[in-house]
């Protein structure tokens, strides 16, 4: 069985929506960052990053949240998320690394400076700067979205699951209240069936 280590609201969302739309099983192995357990040496053999989430299919071990979702829609080609032609896959790519580079780089280095970090290592002028950064960004998808009613061409591919992560961290930061686009957009990735909870609605949840 398909292995998946992380704990939500993290980036393992990512990884837990594409095994839900693809009707997998799967077994979910907690790791807690904040306690210190991507450092342990188990974890630390299958990812010497120490971060999360990590899957494990059989003796293939994927990291990175991004490449998880890519690789899960790769070998379950048949859900079609995976778009067909060499140049939508290009602009597949083209979002799913400008989410990654210019707008989930900034949501961390907020985050990093607002609890990660222990307090003396915080810095409050760039959590400012890189909301700037971020918004920035934001604005430049949400024209690209205003023509869109998915990512790329017209369906949804593994850009739609990747971006709808990523905004909805944004929308958690307050950051979406001049993007109705993208919140449109939000609102209808999250209604899916096998969305999983929001970042907030995992925060909700009892024991969080």
């Amino acid at each position: 069985m398909i292995k998946l280590y992380g704990t939500p609201p993290t980036r393992a969302l990512r990884a837990i929506w594409l095994l839900n739309e693809l009707g997998l099983e799967y077994q979910m192995l907690p790791v807690d960052i904040l306690k210190g357990e991507t450092r342990e040496p188990d974890f630390l053999a299958l990812n010497p990053a120490g971060k999360a989430p990590v899957l494990v299919d059989g003796d293939l071990v994927i990291t990175e949240s991004s490449a998880i979702q890519l690789y899960l829609a790769d070998k379950y080609s048949q859900a079609g998320f995976i778009p067909e032609t060499v140049e939508d896959r290009a602009k597949m790519y083209r979002w799913i690394f400008f989410l990654a580079t210019e707008i989930e780089q900034p949501l961390w280095r907020i985050a990093r400076h607002t609890f990660l970090y222990p307090e003396e290592k915080q810095l409050p002028q760039d959590v400012d700067l890189a909301r700037q950064e971020c918004l920035e960004m934001l604005a430049v998808l949400e024209q690209h979205m205003k023509t869109h009613e998915f990512m790329v061409a017209d369906r949804l591919s593994v850009a739609d699951f990747n971006a709808a992560y990523t905004l909805d961290w944004a929308n958690e930061e307050k950051m979406l209240g001049d993007m109705p686009r993208l919140t449109e957009y939000l609102k209808a990735m999250y209604s899916r069936p096998a969305a999983p909870p929001s970042i907030s609605g995992v925060l909700a949840a009892p024991g969080s």
